[in-house]
């Protein structure tokens, strides 16, 4: 068990590919967090990060949760395999963090939630865009006012998502696949944060418009807060037109994005004879492969998540490379703001809720309401017709006891 006098919080890391790769250098910067196991199905991966960082490694995801070395675990499996990672996790009572989605329903959502309480570990959803200095620093401006009431959210996102390498899984909507559960999981985390949790209705449209790709590959959203706050949430992964075209060529994670020369990632999906092999070149790009990111020698700018504007009363609001641009009623100005990413300050929000007991934003209950509107998405486009929420919850966690 964790010695909480010690400060120190080890984490295990359940999937090392890109998610899990990622996190790594979050960890190594807070001082009073250590990796300490990684668990997967490549051994050979796992036994160069056992090396590399003098840890354990297990063929299981029960051994790991096991082990008396590990206090949390990051869960950055597929999102099919959630649900029972989860409740592994839960009954060895490790604290979680699990990327997102959280699950495929909400109704999985509560099992899961359920089961954290009663195992009384803290259940956190890794909605890591939300938690980037800009969108904070948006959503601070509007609960000051700064520029007057919030009246409208914009998130727009054109990018090559469905032609990166993808598993069979990835792209099969009914095991969380596609980009409506996959990015605009994150999408909605970004405008419910800004715009402070509690969102009244969805109407959709969807598309699915390469049949060797079966799943959304595009999704079109209005949502309203039930405050009248509008907002929009536009994605298109088919690699055409790019929004890095509108964000001063940086991406998600805040490198300036190099051209590949137009359409590259659809044209090399294309060159490939099958789905065996697409798996192998995703497995590349996972710990060790030799496509994998160095996440520790990557120079970021503030990352962009396509591109976000915030209208208020009295101005608008958008990412600048290095934190905000600011559109008053006199001047445009910059705010500069520090250069961490939000997978720091997730790694902050969890150890901040295990050993100092303050209450995290991202909780199982903000990543169900994100998983709702998720699912309220897909039926809306399915029935065309406006979804109507109910397990929306507040920013603000102090906040949540009145939520509905």
């Amino acid at each position: 068990m964790m010695n909480y006098n010690s400060l120190q919080l080890r984490i295990g890391i359940i999937g090392l590919g890109n998610a899990g790769s990622a996190l790594l250098p979050s960890i190594a910067k807070h001082e009073n967090v250590i990796v300490t196991a990684a668990s997967g199905r490549n051994k050979e991966r796992l036994e160069k990060f056992a090396h590399d960082y003098n840890a354990d490694y297990h063929l299981s995801v029960e051994d790991l949760c096991r082990s008396e070395q590990v206090d949390a675990v990051y869960i950055a499996s597929p999102t099919e395999l959630h649900v029972e990672h989860v409740q592994i996790a839960t009954h060895f009572k490790k604290h979680i963090i699990v990327e997102k989605p959280l699950a495929v329903s909400v109704e999985e959502a509560d099992l899961l939630i359920h089961a954290a309480e009663r195992a009384g570990i803290h259940l956190i959803v890794g909605h890591s865009f939300s938690f980037e200095p800009p969108i904070r620093k948006m959503r601070e401006m509007i609960e000051e006012e700064t520029l007057g009431k919030v009246r409208m959210i914009n998130n727009w996102y054109f990018n090559d998502w469905m032609y990166r390498p993808r598993t069979p899984e990835e792209l099969d909507t009914l095991l969380g696949g596609g980009v409506t559960y996959r990015q605009g999981s994150h999408q909605f985390d970004i405008i419910r944060y800004i715009g402070g949790g509690m969102l009244r209705s969805v109407r959709a449209m969807t598309g699915r418009w390469d049949e060797l790709r079966p799943t959304e590959g595009a999704h079109a959203a209005f949502l309203e807060f039930e405050d009248g706050t509008a907002a929009t949430a536009v994605y298109n992964g088919y690699d055409h037109f790019l929004t890095t075209e509108l964000t001063f060529g940086i991406g998600e994670g805040g490198p300036s994005i190099k051209p590949k020369g137009y359409a590259a990632s659809r044209k090399a999906i294309q060159k490939l004879k099958n789905s065996d092999e697409e798996r192998t070149l995703k497995s590349q790009k996972g710990y060790g492969g030799n496509q994998s990111k160095n996440y520790f020698e990557e120079k970021h700018h503030q990352p962009f998540f396509g591109l976000t504007v915030v209208s208020c009363e009295r101005g608008d609001i958008r990412q600048s490379p290095n934190g905000l641009f600011v559109y008053g009623e006199d001047e445009k100005y910059e705010i500069q703001l520090p250069n961490v990413t939000g997978r720091d300050v997730m790694i902050a929000e969890l150890y901040d809720a295990v050993v100092l007991g303050k209450p995290p934003v991202h909780d199982g209950r903000w990543g169900k309401a994100n998983l709702e509107v998720c699912q309220a998405v897909l039926e809306s486009a399915r029935e065309r017709k406006e979804i109507y929420l109910s397990h929306q919850v507040a920013a603000d966690p102090s906040l949540r006891r009145v939520s509905k």
